[in-house]
């Protein structure tokens, strides 16, 4: 039957992500110190809360008369952190839709680990793809608080605004009312609102339960565990009274002063109870370590059941870190963001004098052919001319660049003959307006420009991630100034179908284009080629005014490839390094 193939496929979808996803397996090192309970009693590294707010200037994928009028969109969201999933609602017919939702999600193993966000138009068939984003849970973990605009990708327009907070687990109370009045946790909202702590519970065994209706055989116990409106229940052990579970579960805590933790232990044969328990949150609150490991005593049970479990409470706090007025967030992959006031920064400078935890103030030094003259040392970006790319791109944060699929071309396996041809009467005529605009005079350290790239590995996806940030001191490549673009190859390979391209910037010499691109690519591949970057001017159909504004090679030979870095490189004619001009 359909209906029960569709259930089938989502069930065994289900299944498998829970075997490939993290934080399912936890690997910690076999050595004699380790203890059995740190790897039966795992603690998340933190908890991200997620406020998914608002999106704007979305796509219309609703469509009237054959497609001649077009409408607005059904916009929900599809939010995943490894294999927790969650879905917002829809809002109908809106193209700046708000969903004011708020999501929490529990972090095991951040390193190497993403915020996943697809946006869908919901339709009665297929539902529209809207565009995507991906964050780097490092990024948020070293900010604690991100609350940006971000530019979605793989669409031509849309933005959508987040909220993130990177709560730390604290194994004391002292912190808890301060917790509890920045949520808001009422008296009468017990059960409900964002969480001020998370209670983790192992479920190891039960003793001497009873025997159920029947008291000739056996029961088949079950424990169904729940926390104000959220419950979960273990797996059945058969045939047996005395269960061994060794499970472990995990709860969000509105209000540990005024909730309880309801525990029974049920016979999955007969349908009935085999003795319950509840433990009042706030007696954790006293206890050493918040943290109550023992065997609890059943009731409406038999006179020696008992069921061993360890229960901890952890507060979640919010570290808010003192900030100059204009510091801009650093990223793992760091890319330039832009102040309320427009002007363009690079992230890196502000952030030299106290890099994150385990991240370092400069970029690694990396084999550059045409490389800057100071590898591994990030300068401040000038303030670039307002452009319409420029202003359409205000507000958009790093993270939303960490991991983010590029935009690739048309996938052709014919080379891309009509670039290889040109290329060296472009350095020619390049060379020409380099000796004009010299005239006598001595041309700077970079009298091309310079362009801002972030490089990285992910092992994960198996790709390149380059991440074009912007250009500076741009030549003007007629009396208008130039419309320059970036494209880029992996080479060897000169396909059309390797090539890369931003949009283009119009009318400026220092272009913002903040643009994620990927290269299916293994790391030792990787290594033995060469990242092809040049910065070239856009004419119009059979103008006169196309050209090369400048060149760079980077070598991707470098050790550090793995952690990323974000640099300016010079721009040369052919991409070699700059010679001194005669």
């Amino acid at each position: 039957l359909p209906t029960n193939s569709g259930l089938s496929d989502t069930i065994i979808s289900d299944m498998i992500s829970n075997y490939l996803v993290l934080p399912n397996r936890i690997t910690v090192p076999l050595v004699s110190e380790v203890q059995i309970a740190q790897l039966r009693f795992p603690v998340p590294k933190g908890v991200l809360r997620i406020h998914f707010i608002e999106a704007q200037d979305l796509q219309g994928k609703d469509t009237y008369l054959k497609g001649l009028v077009k409408g607005k969109s059904d916009p929900y969201g599809i939010i995943r952190v490894g294999n927790q999933i969650f879905q917002s609602k829809v809002i109908k017919e809106n193209l700046s839709p708000k969903w004011n939702e708020v999501y929490e999600a529990l972090v095991y193993e951040h390193p190497g680990q993403e915020l996943e966000i697809e946006l869908f138009d919901e339709d009665p068939d297929k539902d529209d793809f809207l565009g995507s984003l991906m964050i780097d849970l490092i990024e948020v973990e070293k900010e604690r608080l991100l609350d940006e605009w971000f530019t979605l990708d793989e669409v031509p327009k849309g933005k959508l605004h987040l909220r993130l907070e990177w709560l730390t687990l604290m194994p004391n109370a002292s912190n808890l009312d301060k917790v509890l009045t920045d949520i808001r946790a009422d008296k009468d909202q017990a059960n409900d609102g964002l969480s001020s702590a998370l209670l983790i519970l192992y479920l190891d065994s039960a003793r001497n339960l009873p025997s159920g209706k029947k008291i000739s055989s056996n029961p088949n116990p079950v424990v169904q565990m729940s926390v104000g409106h959220t419950a979960q229940e273990s797996k059945i052990r058969y045939k047996t009274n005395e269960p061994v579970w060794e499970e472990n579960f995990t709860f969000f805590i509105h209000n540990p002063k005024r909730q309880d933790l309801e525990v029974e232990v049920r016979d999955e044969q007969h349908q009935c109870s085999l003795g319950n328990l509840k433990v009042p949150l706030s007696q954790l609150l006293t206890s050493e370590d918040m943290t109550l490991n023992q065997r609890f005593q059943l009731s409406n049970s038999g006179p020696n059941s008992t069921i061993k479990m360890k229960i901890a409470l952890w507060v979640l706090h919010l570290e808010k870190r003192e900030r100059p007025p204009d510091h801009q967030h650093s990223a793992q992959v760091k890319r330039p963001s832009v102040s309320k006031e427009g002007r363009k920064t690079s992230v890196k400078s502000h952030m030299s004098g106290s890099p994150g935890p385990g991240g370092s103030n400069t970029a690694p030094s990396t084999p550059v052919i045409g490389g800057s003259d100071k590898p591994g040392v990030e300068e401040k970006a000038q303030p670039p001319e307002a452009g319409p790319q420029g202003l359409h791109d205000l507000g958009r944060s790093s993270s939303s660049l960490l991991a983010s699929p590029g935009h690739i071309s048309a996938k052709e396996p014919t080379p891309s003959i009509a670039s290889d041809i040109s290329l060296p009467i472009a350095t020619q005529e390049l060379r020409q307006r380099l000796r004009q605009l010299e005239n006598g005079t001595t041309l700077g350290q970079s009298p091309l420009g310079q362009i801002q790239l972030t490089i990285r590995h992910s092992s994960q996806r198996n790709k390149l991630i380059v991440v074009v940030h912007a250009c500076r001191n741009l030549i003007a490549f007629s009396e208008d100034g130039s419309d320059p673009y970036v494209r880029m190859y992996l080479l060897p390979d000169k396909r059309r179908s390797g090539r890369r391209k931003t949009h283009v910037s119009k009318k400026t010499l220092n272009p913002v284009f903040d643009q994620s691109f990927d290269f299916s690519v293994s790391l030792p591949e990787v290594q033995r080629r060469t990242l092809d970057v040049a910065v070239k001017n856009s004419g119009g159909f059979l103008s006169k005014d196309k050209g090369l504004l400048g060149k760079v090679l980077v070598a991707l030979a470098s050790e550090e490839l793995a952690k990323g870095w974000t640099q300016w490189y010079d721009l040369t004619e052919d991409g070699t390094r700059p010679q001194v001009m005669t």
